[in-house]
């Protein structure tokens, strides 16, 4: 059985308190793009990963869908699974790619061996994968908040724009977007904001891990520029990765950009 988990970006993205636990409270906007991964599981007599397409760092066991499959076998009897997942979608990008196989993954081994799950009750498993996994459940535009696992549902569809993606040859760690950051309330709330219409949004939605990592990364500070200079109505980098989306009234010429990014259409 195979499945293709897509990317998402975040438009818009506020940094209000830091938790007891270490992590952040935060308010997002999520809304799934058609960048994709493909995934593959097969009943096997033992259970093992492999990849093509980009290299994922790390060891077997600390794949998401590895730990996925334990939390599964955990509550239900499943027999072990070869686990084969291409990798597209750009890694350290802030586009949500390891969440995302990690959610289709629940998904499918709950269609492929007939687990009866409940949406609530896979993205309660997906939660305990990573933050923003539960998205990925349901795939659709959402209003985020708390550590980004809670959520609510928002009319967003910008189907008649044009998302143009562009990922410089830089990749920003978790950590590293979060050292400069600096939490704060929030005036006016995306809930509100994100209704607004797109040509308006560069006055009012941020994401607060730009003022930082802009200042030490020249090239994705570039490439957002160049966007608006291409023409596009809304412009900002995602989540807390380089990769920086645009938003079009058409396709845009971007061709002084691919020479040195990645530019998805």
């Amino acid at each position: 059985m195979i499945t293709f988990p897509n990317a998402k970006i975040n438009i818009g993205l506020n940094i209000t308190e830091r938790r007891a636990d270490g992590y952040h409270n935060l308010e997002t906007i999520f809304y799934p793009i058609k960048i994709n991964d493909a995934l593959e599981v097969i009943e096997s007599d033992k259970l093992s990963f492999h990849s093509s397409g980009l290299e994922i760092p790390g060891r077997m066991e600390d794949n998401l869908c590895i730990k996925g499959y334990h939390l599964l076998k955990n509550d239900f009897h499943i027999p072990p699974v070869t686990i084969h997942l291409h990798k597209h979608i750009p890694i350290g990008a802030g586009l949500g790619g390891g969440s995302a196989d990690a959610a289709f993954f629940i998904t499918l081994m709950n269609k492929k061996f007939e687990l009866d799950l409940s949406i609530e009750q896979m993205q309660n498993y997906a939660r305990m994968l990573g933050a923003d996994c539960a998205f990925f459940i349901e795939n659709k535009p959402v209003f985020a908040f708390e550590k980004g696992d809670e959520f609510e549902s928002i009319k967003l569809d910008l189907s008649r724009y044009q998302i143009v993606l562009v990922m410089p040859p830089v990749q920003i760690s978790t950590a590293e977007a979060y050292r400069g950051v600096k939490p704060a309330p929030v005036k006016d709330s995306l809930m509100e904001l994100i209704y607004l219409p797109v040509n308006e949004w560069k006055k009012y939605i941020k994401n607060d891990f730009e003022a930082t990592i802009f200042k030490n990364n020249v090239e994705i500070r570039g490439v957002k520029a160049s966007l608006y200079e291409a023409g596009a109505l809304y412009a900002s980098m995602s989540g807390s990765g380089s990769s920086v989306f645009g938003i079009f009234e058409t396709k845009p010429d971007l061709s002084h950009l691919e020479q040195n990014n990645q530019i998805f259409y």
